[in-house]
């Protein structure tokens, strides 16, 4: 079965009006701008969270320690996907937003307001602990329900509409990045650790009850509304459609990677590259910048030539640059390299990963689509996303060779590029 008689279920709706458009794209990329923002102040504070929460003579083993415990939050993701993307399947798009959105908050206020080591003992690194998991059970059903919810109220611009959900994550970078340089910039090392931290998780805490607010008051999508139903979207999903899923996972991989290192990077410009603090921060704002704005421009390319001829070619361009710009970054480090590689790799990202949300939307009918998609995304993060930040640190203090991330990604870029091609010749994706 093609992906265009997968779709063929419901997929002629009312356009949306312009007003209507802009408000569908705010409605559905606050959750999405506040789970990315939760993972990204995460990753960037890393090391400082390592000395609150897990504190232990060996500051190498508190980091990993710290990313393993982001690493393994994110076993939640593909429970919350079946949970949750079931749940919009069966009862609506917009239930399962709002309540991803309320666990979501949850989540972040339990980091921001978490005692520290030192006040409560073992109890602090539990709770944190605890609040990844409910972060990563929410997290699980959001991209899949917003990204349904956006392509079904205007199916004519699936990859501009559906683009927007990575475009928030890049405007997510930029919050965090700005934070992130300020306080780095402003506060003492013991004051970041003391308090200052926690002013970031507080701010996405306040985001979610406006994102909650805006939510309810959105209406649910036609297509789904005229579909008809699955009674198990998730058994009938794992029956039919595992090779949707498999192609859904492996198109991701190359973007997730991508992602997850540009996170470690504020931790990879201080520990490898011996530059400030700062230097890192202000890195990744310029690329949350170039992905915020690059990324929809991608995205209505993608309706005018097709996915896979973007994706293909922002895959080579990757695995052939990817490990020369860490080699120029290490040969020469100094914040204009930093900043030169980083831009770099956020352009190939941008343009990679624009058309995927998508192409994905493509794969999977009307009454499996939120499951087909949650599920496939939430694999393809928790195993090469997640993972990420550990596995680049530990790789680096094995093999004490600082290109090891380069070497990482290109290893990604080889996964993805062969899914593309198996999704063109077996499953007709244009």
């Amino acid at each position: 079965m093609s992906i265009d008689s997968a779709t063929a279920v419901g997929t002629i709706a009312k356009p949306a009006s312009q007003s209507g458009v802009s408000r569908l794209i705010l409605a559905t990329s606050i959750g999405n701008a506040l789970e990315f923002y939760d993972l990204i102040v995460y990753g960037y504070f890393a090391t400082t969270l390592s000395r609150t929460f897990f504190p232990v003579h060996d500051k190498t083993m508190s980091l990993l320690l710290t990313l393993g415990t982001f690493a393994l939050s994110y076993l939640a993701r593909p429970i919350g996907a079946l949970v949750l993307g079931s749940f919009s399947d069966r009862k609506g798009r917009k239930a399962s937003l709002t309540l991803s959105i309320a666990l979501m908050t949850l989540g972040t206020g339990m980091v921001a307001l978490m005692p520290s080591y030192a006040t409560i003992g073992l109890l602090a690194p539990i709770g944190i602990f605890a609040s990844r998991l409910l972060q990563g059970f929410s997290a699980g059903g959001e991209f899949g329900s917003s990204t349904a919810f956006l392509i079904e109220h205007a199916p004519a611009r699936k990859g501009f509409m559906a683009s927007w959900q990575f475009s928030s994550q890049g405007a997510s970078t930029l919050i965090a990045s700005a934070f992130g340089a300020v306080l780095t910039g402003l506060l003492t090392q013991s004051q970041l650790d003391g308090w200052g931290w926690r002013i970031p998780f507080l701010f996405g805490m306040l985001i979610g009850p406006v994102g909650l607010y805006i939510r309810r008051r959105i209406d649910e999508t036609p297509e789904f509304e005229r579909a008809e139903k699955s009674a198990s979207p998730v058994r009938e999903l794992l029956a039919t459609q595992k090779e949707r899923v498999l192609v859904s996972i492996g198109s991701l991989v190359l973007t997730t990677t991508a992602n997850y290192m540009l996170l470690y990077m504020p931790t990879y410009a201080a520990r490898q590259l011996g530059l400030a603090p700062s230097s890192g921060f202000i890195a990744t704002l310029l690329a949350g910048f170039v992905m915020m704005v690059l990324t929809p421009i991608v995205g209505h390319w993608s309706d005018k030539v097709g996915r896979v001829r973007i994706m293909l070619g922002a895959g080579v361009l990757f695995f052939v640059t990817v490990y020369p710009a860490f080699m120029f970054m290490n040969a020469h480090p100094s914040l204009a390299t930093l900043l030169a590689a980083v831009v770099w790799i956020a352009v190939l990202k941008a343009t990679y990963f624009a058309p995927i949300p998508a192409l994905m939307s493509e794969l999977f009918p009307t009454r499996t689509r939120t499951t087909g998609m949650a599920f496939g995304y939430n694999i393809g993060t928790t195993v090469f996303g997640g993972f990420t930040p550990l596995a680049v640190a530990a790789l680096i203090a094995a093999t004490g060779n600082n290109l090891a991330p380069g070497l990482y990604l290109m290893l990604a870029a080889v996964i993805s590029l062969f899914t593309i091609i198996w999704a063109r010749v077996r499953l007709n994706a244009r």
